[in-house]
């Protein structure tokens, strides 16, 4: 992730960092091998940047992170 504001959200803390969330959040589900996820990421991290403080964006890597993907 290149910017600071780009919070990582596994399945051990998902529930904390985003259904507990006192701000709105915005999840990115991408994965490694993902070219549009690739292409999308300048784009997170512009909002993550652009809306610290007021949003928390992060992003699942549904690769590593398999149960939250699924669930939802």
């Amino acid at each position: 992730m290149a910017s600071d504001a780009v919070v990582e959200f596994t399945d051990d803390n998902f529930d904390r960092e985003v259904m507990q969330s006192d701000l709105p959040v915005l999840v990115d589900f991408w994965a490694e091998w993902c070219m549009p996820c690739k292409a999308m990421a300048p784009i997170i991290d512009q909002l993550a940047d652009e809306f610290v403080g007021r949003v928390k964006v992060g992003k699942v890597d549904t690769d590593e992170n398999r149960d939250v993907a699924l669930k939802l």
